[in-house]
């Protein structure tokens, strides 16, 4: 029965910094992956990286920069059939769109630089948990063989709906179980290399999609290899994925005649982060916690951080004792304070689109400046004084009840936002927390006439 400091569950990148930070600091760290090592580190995503030069040091930059394909994207591009109507939108910070495949390899590679050990073609199928309910390893599945790993601390960086958090007894704990599939996106992509260089190289493109509410994006990784895919609320009418991204495929001249290289789908989360991701000897952390930005899918960084913030937690309660839940909790408390807030206050504006008709929204943007916009999309608010309402109002006559919404949509953003940067300093303060945030989420609802999502 292999026995370890750590055990962490996938080889993603909130997975490969959490390794690569305990291991670092001496601690047996194992990360199972369930996928072959031809495979590892391929996953259905974006592409798209904000903060590219800002990652945490647990893996040397060096080490992934060269998956770094294109960096000289400075804008989105949001276009706007129903108004005619195509909007350049700055986006603040440094991005890139990564060859993703390449740079799952050179996660994994930077962790095991550190000193952690793979295994793959590992199927991770329960927990082990003692009679305090403290989880204490993993059942897997290696090669049709039955195993145990036992470990002081497991790290869940399974993704999204992870099978661990379904079999942990997490009920004393204050471990978030509030989640269900409506909290959640589906999406597709496929990756199209085509012969000319495309217009719209130093830009992610953006539209509407037609079926349901969703958008369809087009990141280029070069000039000549782009990213395409589309997504949907699972709130919302399932789209027919594939047939839908082809339709949209066919309505583009510059991609007429490419070739398709890869397609995967998957599904993400679109939520606010979990209230609590910690259990004693248990933490969860990316795509796993809900660590994704709710308005444009984008999870790495995110996920780098909490992967980094996780390893430090589980260092630190190693050092002084045991993981307890009072021991791990500094995660959750630099997670909140770190990008946790601001994705909460992003999960407002996509509840206001789940209760806004797409066509609507869309005149919403087309009259927006494109930096209120961006901020509202990466910041988790925007200035949008009473005077900038009235010039939209104007310019959408008839639309004042959207606009009027829009703003006050904004204000409940604000509200939920301070909320979170006031987040609890230990574990029996949670409750009385999560009691006024619903208390503020009530309002969100009724502000927005959306059905509750939590």
């Amino acid at each position: 029965m292999p026995e370890y400091d750590v055990v962490v569950v996938g080889a993603g990148t909130a997975g490969c910094y959490a390794a690569a930070t305990t291991a670092r600091a001496g601690l047996e760290t194992v990360i199972l992956e369930r996928k072959s090592e031809e495979n590892a580190g391929v996953i259905a995503c974006g592409d798209a990286l904000k903060g590219a030069s800002e990652f945490p040091e647990s893996i040397p930059f060096e080490q992934i920069e060269p998956a770094f394909t294109n960096t000289d994207v400075d804008h989105g591009r949001f276009e706007i059939p129903q108004e005619d109507t195509v909007l350049e939108i700055p986006i603040p910070g440094d991005l890139a769109v990564i060859d993703r495949p390449e740079y799952g390899r050179r996660l994994i590679e930077g962790a095991t630089n550190a000193g952690a050990t793979i295994e793959y073609n590992t199927v991770v199928n329960d927990v082990v948990q003692d009679d305090d309910g403290t989880v204490t390893g993993v059942h897997a599945v290696q090669d049709n063989n039955s195993t145990t790993y036992e470990a002081d601390v497991v790290i869940d960086a399974g993704g999204s709906l992870s099978i661990l958090q379904d079999k942990a007894d997490l009920t004393d704990t204050t471990f978030d179980t509030n989640v269900q599939s409506k909290q959640f996106c589906s999406g597709y992509r496929e990756v199209i290399e085509v012969d000319e260089p495309v217009d719209y190289s130093d830009a992610l493109v953006f539209r509407p999609a037609k079926r349901s509410a969703g958008y369809v994006w087009y990141f280029p990784r070069s000039e000549t290899k782009i990213n395409a895919g589309l997504g949907f609320q699972m709130t919302e009418e399932p789209m027919k994925l594939v047939e839908d991204l082809r339709e949209n495929i066919q309505k583009r001249p510059e991609l007429q005649g490419g070739t398709v290289t890869s397609k995967l789908g998957a599904s993400m989360p679109t939520r606010r982060p979990y209230d609590s991701a910690v259990a004693p000897g248990f933490i969860a952390a990316g795509d796993a916690a809900g660590h994704v930005n709710p308005t444009t899918g984008g999870g790495i960084a995110g996920a780098a951080y909490a992967g980094v913030y996780a390893g430090e937690a589980v260092i630190d309660a190693l050092e002084n004792g045991a993981p307890t839940e009072e021991a791990l909790w500094e995660y959750n408390e630099r997670v909140m304070e770190h990008f946790g807030a601001r994705y909460a206050a992003l999960d407002v504006y996509n509840i206001l689109s789940t209760a806004v008709d797409t066509d609507e929204m869309m005149k919403l943007l087309a009259v927006m400046p494109g930096e209120k916009i961006a901020e509202s999309l990466y910041s988790g608010s925007a200035d949008l004084s009473p005077r900038l309402v009235a010039e939209a109002a104007v310019k959408t006559f008839g639309h004042w009840g959207k606009i009027y919404k829009l703003f006050k949509t904004k204000q409940r953003a604000d509200q939920i936002l301070e909320h979170y940067e006031d987040y609890p300093e230990s574990p029996n303060l949670l409750p009385f927390w999560q009691e006024r945030r619903d208390t503020i989420m009530d309002a969100v609802y009724e502000t927005t006439g959306a059905d509750p999502k939590y």
